[in-house]
């Protein structure tokens, strides 16, 4: 799929990543969750299928947070207080504890509370606010929850494909 320019294609693009990942979540035994077996987000490390949706629920959280701060007319820090962008790794490791005391399924749950707030931030917002204004240095808004939410979601289906596929799991 092209990189979204418009609130249309953005909303596209985020509602079919999401649904593919979505349905390859779904169908993995909830015993296999839990074992940490796929490449991680840090050099040298690996995580478990309910890490990899933590992390996904942690920057849809900062997704939320930086415009809920954005439209109150607050600093943000980006990408999170106390993280610079070159320790998303450790970054990573923070959203694997924030959430390490939910079930796979408590999980999954607030994984599509995330989405459809996401999604509820775009509907609200114009093509204007999203594709033509600057939010964060350069870049747009649709552009960094793109970056945030549809580009992690490919790259999450892609290390769960492979990992089903090394394990034999259809």
């Amino acid at each position: 799929m092209a990189v979204p320019t418009n609130k249309k294609e953005l909303i596209n693009d985020i509602k079919t990543t999401y649904s593919k990942l979505k349905k390859d979540l779904e169908d993995i035994p909830l015993k296999s969750t839990k074992t940490k077996e796929l490449e991680g987000h840090a050099k040298h490390t690996n995580m478990s299928v309910c890490n990899l949706v933590s992390y996904l629920i942690g920057w849809g959280e900062l997704v939320l947070k930086w415009d809920r701060k954005m439209k109150n007319n607050k600093q943000v820090d980006f990408p999170e207080t106390g993280y610079k962008w070159n320790e998303l790794g450790k970054l990573a490791n923070k959203f694997y504890l924030d959430y390490e005391h939910l079930s796979y399924l408590e999980l999954l749950e607030k994984l599509d509370k995330v989405f459809v707030e996401i999604l509820e931030i775009i509907e609200n917002d114009s093509n204007k606010e999203l594709y033509q204004t600057a939010w964060y240095g350069k870049w747009t808004k649709g552009k960094m929850i793109q970056f945030n939410t549809a580009l992690p979601y490919k790259n999450a289906r892609t290390r769960i494909r492979r990992w089903k596929k090394s394990k034999e799991i259809t």
